[in-house]
């Protein structure tokens, strides 16, 4: 398992194992690398750093062979705090599995779109349309490549020199790899108005471009 903060206005969190520290000191954007952790039904609290003042809880079973992202997001008065399951093989022959979490709780709905290297976003249709709060796109394979990630506000309609809510830098996706990208509230007052972390799920052993 893994811990992801994804609250932008919530104070920094430990993380507990019923009353076993798994990681301390999280703030907004972190994630942790993987914990091994016994299969089994587990209760995990995040609590504010240093005391022991419970702020979110949640309760899952861990499979064998399983890997999972424990997940803190929302803005502190609602904070919450869930687990989902992560792709822990490799991606189809020649393309990489990319999953999309949208956790930014102040950008509205998006579209998402996966530029390839040396293309013009005017000649690519997003990936993932509507993406609100709260959603998850699962996996989708694409071909493995060099992308960069531009964030649109939902219905715009990209053009040579508009700018998005978000562009990414270019980055090599291998064949056999698993990532997650979790859009988050921009760190910034101004623009750009979100931001992206991307996590690691899987990497193939052999894995070419």
């Amino acid at each position: 398992m893994r811990i992801i903060d994804a609250s932008p206005d919530a104070p920094a969190v430990d993380i507990y194992q019923g009353s076993n520290p798994v990681a301390y000191n999280l703030g907004f954007g972190t994630a942790t690398s993987y914990i091994p952790i016994s299969p089994g039904l587990y209760d995990f609290t995040a609590d504010t750093t240093g005391t022991r003042q419970v702020l979110t809880t949640a309760r899952a079973t861990f499979a064998t062979g399983g890997q999972y992202t424990v997940l803190i997001s929302n803005i502190a008065a609602s904070l919450q705090e869930i687990v989902i399951k992560d792709q822990g093989a490799s991606a189809p022959s020649g393309n990489v599995s990319l999953r999309f979490l949208d956790e930014g709780t102040a950008t509205g709905a998006v579209d998402v779109y996966l530029v390839p290297s040396g293309s013009a976003i005017t000649a690519v249709s997003p990936l993932v349309t509507g993406f609100t709060f709260g959603t998850n796109s699962g996996y989708l394979n694409v071909p493995a490549g060099a992308y960069k990630v531009v964030i649109y506000p939902t219905g715009s309609v990209p053009t040579a020199t508009s700018v998005g809510s978000y562009t990414g830098s270019l980055v090599t996706y291998s064949s056999g790899a698993a990532r997650t990208l979790i859009i988050l509230d921009s760190k910034l007052l101004a623009s750009p108005a979100a931001q992206i972390i991307t996590v690691s799920d899987y990497d193939s052993p052999s894995a070419t471009s």
